[in-house]
């Protein structure tokens, strides 16, 4: 496979709080003929500008918005890929998208599909655009106009952000307490605008840690499961199984050499 090519860009100010980042791709001589979309924080949107993506088990699409989930989604891939990934944070997808992330949860569904004619358009207006940075100007422009006064529950807002910051480190009854809601109230408030449970949430995020940890090249498994927040190596193994379809060392093996830690590794703006 030769050498991928990714660009790298934060959205406009305005929208920072809602996406984390746009990431553009071209890969040539994919030999990875299946991949694992892994659950993550994000609300992933994926806008192909080459042939369509292949959800296995599901349909073929053009732009595809993935919900929060808790199982690997299988992707078929071609030997040639184009595209961009954009994403989203999940209390961000009713001001963007128009719907809820509850409504999203475990789905997958064509942006075109959502009912905004400006979010059907963005496929077309983005494979005409000549470079990368003029793309991301394009996603800016098409976010901001969607956004609109659609924000979610403060105390929702606050227990999610402080779910990341602590990578799903954090008790839920904790969190039920330091908003004043009972755990109950807390758990249904949570998942109605997330698309996932308090405890769900927390599970994605203890293992998106250890997925970056792995990336990172850390390889003692026993210390990065604690690290992460796991009981054991036993325990990581099993979140791994349930979350990923497979292992860490399986993960490690078929996929981790056709990936790389973009964090802090490819600069804004570059490709073309």
């Amino acid at each position: 496979m030769s050498q991928p090519e990714w660009a790298v860009r934060p959205p406009h100010p305005a929208l920072r709080r809602r996406i984390s980042r746009y990431v553009g791709y071209t890969q040539q001589g994919v030999t990875l003929t299946v991949h694992r979309g892994l659950p993550s924080r994000h609300v992933t949107l994926i806008i192909s500008l080459a042939d369509k993506i292949r959800l296995l088990g599901r349909a073929d699409f053009t732009a595809p918005v993935g919900g929060m989930h808790v199982r690997p989604a299988l992707i078929g891939q071609d030997s040639y890929q184009c595209g961009v990934h954009v994403e989203l944070d999940p209390l961000g997808i009713p001001a963007l998208l128009g719907v809820s992330s509850g409504e999203l949860s475990d789905q997958v569904v064509e942006l075109g599909d959502l009912g905004s004619p400006r979010l059907a358009r963005l496929p077309e207006r983005l494979a005409a655009a000549e470079n990368w940075p003029r793309r991301f100007d394009i996603l800016d422009e098409v976010f901001l106009a969607e956004a609109a006064e659609n924000e979610p529950a403060p105390e929702v807002d606050w227990a999610w952000q402080r779910m990341i910051r602590a990578a799903g480190r954090v008790r839920v009854a904790t969190l039920a307490d330091e908003v004043g809601w009972s755990r109950r109230h807390f758990g249904e408030r949570f998942r109605r605008e997330l698309g996932l449970s308090p405890k769900q949430a927390a599970r994605v995020l203890r293992f998106e840690r250890a997925g970056a940890l792995l990336r990172r090249g850390r390889a003692d498994l026993a210390e990065l499961a604690v690290d992460s927040g796991y009981y054991d190596q036993a325990h990581l193994t099993n979140e791994w199984r349930e979350l990923a379809g497979c292992t860490p060392g399986v993960w490690i093996a078929e996929e981790l050499p056709f990936l790389q830690d973009q964090d802090g590794e490819m600069t804004a703006d570059s490709g073309a």
